[in-house]
């Protein structure tokens, strides 16, 4: 553990739907002062996330939902359009990622390729995300998807990729994990476009 950190309180303020903590703390700065200080910290669990495409049809696959958060911040429908995600809750991320794409999608992928893994809100939030790619056919689908949770109501799409990345740079697709990995097949599968 880091020997410039010294937990001194932790409070759980949210046990709800995840949990919140309130932690102060002593930091110490380069300069050797030390500082208290206070932060809260979201905890969900980690997640995995991935990008289905098909190099013969130049497509891509994406979900559209609604979340809260954006509405409540000024997003007027509260539809994002992202790529598949879902938490790790004990799988390890390939299974996870396996499982949740199945379940959002409809497709049954065969093969995951890990591209990366970040934190996307380390200010406040604990989770670490997975990145995933893997392509996808026509005879890979099993279902629909649409997600297998009553509370879930996700709208599966079928987009060419070039239409995918226009709606990254024009703002239709504002989902961080999306455009990170719009951007990664953008690099390192140039056919596609």
């Amino acid at each position: 553990m880091n020997p410039r950190v010294n937990i001194k309180d932790t409070q759980i303020l949210s046990n709800n739907w995840y949990t919140l903590k309130k932690v102060t703390f002593d930091y110490q700065h380069k300069n050797g002062k030390w500082i208290e200080q206070n932060r809260e910290a979201y905890d969900r669990g980690n997640g995995a996330t991935i990008l289905l495409f098909s190099q013969i049809t130049k497509t891509v696959i994406l979900t559209r939902q609604f979340r809260l958060p954006s509405y409540i911040n000024g997003n007027p429908t509260g539809m994002l359009i992202e790529a598949c995600a879902g938490l790790l809750d004990l799988d390890n991320p390939e299974d996870c990622i396996r499982r949740e794409t199945e379940e959002e999608t409809g497709f049954k992928i065969r093969d995951v390729k890990k591209i990366y893994e970040a934190y996307m809100s380390p200010g406040s939030v604990t989770e670490i995300l997975y990145f995933f790619v893997a392509e996808y056919s026509r005879d890979m689908q099993t279902s629909k998807g649409g997600g297998v949770d009553e509370h879930e109501d996700i709208d599966v799409l079928e987009l060419p990729f070039s239409t995918a990345l226009e709606m990254m740079n024009n703002g239709e697709i504002k989902d961080g994990k999306t455009i990170m990995l719009l951007q990664y097949l953008q690099i390192h599968y140039p056919n596609l476009v």
